[in-house]
């Protein structure tokens, strides 16, 4: 059993399996060989959301402008990363529902690109509010009634194994980011490399160090991070999906 010995100092563990993050401080650094990351840590009752455009169908595109829009209606963005593949114009490469209602169709070929990487997946939150990675054509075959879900690829970890196109030494090193969903289905953690690392490197991270039977790669040269804890807000060209967290404004 892990010790969380800089729970002493700081208000989250530096090992994200440790304890479940507070609401306030979901994120910490962790090092997984010898190459940095930030892992963001949720229980799977935590709220986990996605968001693509405004009421008026206005892209969001950058933390700030989701933050704006939430704190509208008394909500503050604790946490956000880019959610998944877009096109130029910023609509969803793959599957996309939020809120109950799909705008984008489930993809099953293979095609260009690390999307048509197979097998690819899905990460989604059931209508109960429990998220979940599952593979493509499996997904295809549940059919759930999904309130939220994002397609991308390839999967990172598929039933406890490396995807079968990861190569340890594969050249393609690149800044990262994705998701996956504990063995008991109760903690849900997000990671994004502070370093370009490629996908060999990263799915372990996944399988070994977080201990996730599945998880799915969302980006990766754009990959961003929203996590005010830390002072991270990073910007840059606009994004198609943001997958977050938020809570209700505290009260003075």
């Amino acid at each position: 059993m892990r010790i969380c010995l800089a729970a002493i100092i700081t208000a989250f563990c530096l090992l994200p399996a440790c304890a479940r993050a507070e609401t306030e401080a979901p994120c910490a650094p962790i090092t997984h060989l010898g190459q940095s990351y930030t892992v963001c840590t949720f229980d799977t009752d935590s709220g986990i959301h996605l968001w693509h455009s405004g009421p008026e169908g206005e892209l969001f595109g950058q933390f700030d402008t989701l933050a704006s829009h939430l704190a509208g209606s008394g909500q503050t963005l604790i946490f956000a990363m880019n959610g998944g593949m877009y096109h130029e114009d910023r609509r969803p490469v793959g599957l996309y529902v939020e809120d109950g209602k799909q705008t984008a169709p489930l993809v099953t070929r293979e095609g260009p690109g690390n999307f048509g990487m197979l097998p690819n997946g899905v990460f989604w939150v059931d209508e109960e509010g429990q998220p979940r990675v599952t593979e493509s054509l499996a997904y295809q075959t549940l059919a759930p009634q999904a309130r939220f879900a994002t397609q991308s690829g390839p999967m990172l970890v598929i039933d406890g194994a490396l995807h079968p196109r990861f190569n340890e030494d594969g050249p393609s090193r690149k800044r990262r980011n994705g998701v996956g969903v504990s063995a008991d289905g109760q903690t849900v953690y997000f990671a994004i490399s502070d370093v370009p690392v490629n996908f060999y490197s990263f799915a372990t991270l996944f399988r070994d160090e977080l201990g996730t039977p599945n998880a799915l790669y969302l980006d990766g040269y754009v990959s961003k991070l929203y996590a005010p804890h830390l002072g991270r807000n990073e910007t840059g060209l606009d994004m198609g999906p943001i997958i977050g967290v938020a809570a209700p404004q505290k009260q003075d």
